[in-house]
C-alpha cells in the first residue's frame, strides 16, 4: 500500500497543481477575484495580486508538468514542497491580516480562509516531500496494478474535492438542501443550547448597510443556511436585470455565527451574487443596473 501511494502521489499532485494553476494563470475570473483575495490586501493592490496569482498559477503548471514526466527526479518534488510550505505560510499570515478575505488558492474561492485552505496546503507539503524520496515512477504502477490504482485516485480526488470550497456548489450545497428536506425547517437546524439562533443573525443582517446594499436585489425571505469556518451563510434568491433580461440569482450573505445584538459591534457582512441557472458568480457592477425598489404605499 505505502508503495503504491508513493508511486501514485505524482500523479495526483499533478492533477491538483494542473487544476489550480491553470485556473489562475488563463481563468478569465482571476483579475474579478484578485481584490477579494488576502493577497491583495499584502501587496496593496489588485493589479500586483492579479499578476501575482498568474504567475503562481504558471509556476504550478511547470511543476505539474515535471511531476508528470520526470516523477524520479527530485526537483519536482522539492519544488512542490516549497510551494505547499509558501501556500502555509501565506495563509497563516493572510489568516492574521485579512481573515475576511479569500485565499485565492484556485481563484475561485470566494469563502474566508479557513482549515480547509490550510489542509489542502498541508497535502502539497506532505505529498512533495513524499515525492522528493519516491524511487519510482506511476506508469508501471497503472499498468500493474489498475484497480488499486484507480481506487486509490479516486479516493485521493473525493479527498482534493472535500478541501476546495469552490466545488461545494456541486456537492456539498445539494447535500445540505437534502438535509434539510429530510430533518426539518432550516430555522430550526441551530436552535441548540448555546448557539445563536439563525433569527438572530437575520436581524443583524436585516439591519445592515450590505442588506440595504443588496435590497435592491433580494425578492425573497431566507430560503437557506449554513455555517463554514465561523461564517454563517444566509442564503437568499433575488433578481437582476430588467423585463425579458432579467435572471434569477442567489444572494449569500455571510456574516460572524457568533455575533448577537448585544456583541457591542456591528459583525462584517460579505455579500456575493451567484447566478441561479449557471452557477456561476455575477460580478457587482452587473447588479448596479438593477432599479432600485419602490416602497409599499401606507393605508390610514
Amino acid at each position: 500500500m505505502l508503495s503504491l501511494t508513493t508511486s501514485l502521489a505524482p500523479l495526483v499532485l499533478a492533477g491538483l497543481l494542473g487544476w489550480t494553476g491553470a485556473v489562475k494563470a488563463f481563468g478569465r475570473d482571476t483579475a474579478r477575484q484578485a481584490p477579494k483575495t488576502a493577497l491583495a490586501r499584502m501587496l496593496r493592490s489588485s493589479e500586483r495580486a492579479t499578476t501575482m496569482l498568474r504567475l503562481t498559477g504558471t509556476a504550478e503548471l511547470l511543476i505539474a508538468a515535471g511531476l508528470l514526466a520526470i516523477p524520479t527526479n527530485p526537483v519536482p518534488g522539492v519544488a512542490t514542497a516549497v510551494l505547499g510550505a509558501g501556500f502555509l505560510g501565506y495563509l497563516g499570515y493572510g489568516r492574521a491580516v485579512a481573515p475576511e478575505s479569500s485565499c485565492g488558492c484556485s481563484a475561485g474561492d470566494d469563502t474566508p480562509i479557513g482549515w480547509r485552505a490550510f489542509a489542502r496546503a498541508a497535502v502539497v507539503l506532505a505529498g512533495g516531500a513524499t515525492v522528493t524520496v519516491a524511487r519510482g515512477t506511476w506508469w508501471p504502477t497503472l499498468r500493474d496494478r489498475p484497480a488499486a490504482a484507480l481506487a486509490l485516485l479516486a479516493g485521493a480526488a473525493v479527498v482534493l474535492i472535500a478541501l476546495s470550497a469552490d466545488l461545494d456548489r456541486w456537492w456539498l450545497l445539494p447535500l445540505r438542501r437534502t438535509r434539510l428536506r429530510v430533518f426539518g425547517h432550516p430555522l430550526l437546524g441551530t436552535a441548540g443550547r448555546g448557539r445563536v439562533p439563525v433569527a438572530a443573525s437575520v436581524e443583524l443582517l436585516e439591519n445592515s448597510l450590505a442588506w440595504q446594499a443588496a435590497a435592491p436585489v433580494v425578492r425573497s425571505a431566507l430560503l437557506d443556511h449554513w455555517e463554514d469556518g465561523g461564517w454563517r451563510i444566509l442564503q437568499y434568491s433575488g433578481v437582476y436585470g430588467d423585463r425579458a433580461e432579467a435572471r434569477p440569482v442567489a444572494v449569500l450573505f455571510a456574516l460572524d455565527a457568533t455575533a448577537v445584538r448585544d456583541t457591542g459591534k456591528d459583525p462584517v457582512v460579505r455579500v456575493g451574487y451567484v447566478d441561479a441557472e449557471s452557477g456561476e458568480p455575477v460580478a457587482v457592477d452587473e447588479l448596479h443596473a438593477v432599479p432600485s425598489r419602490r416602497s409599499l404605499p401606507m393605508a390610514g
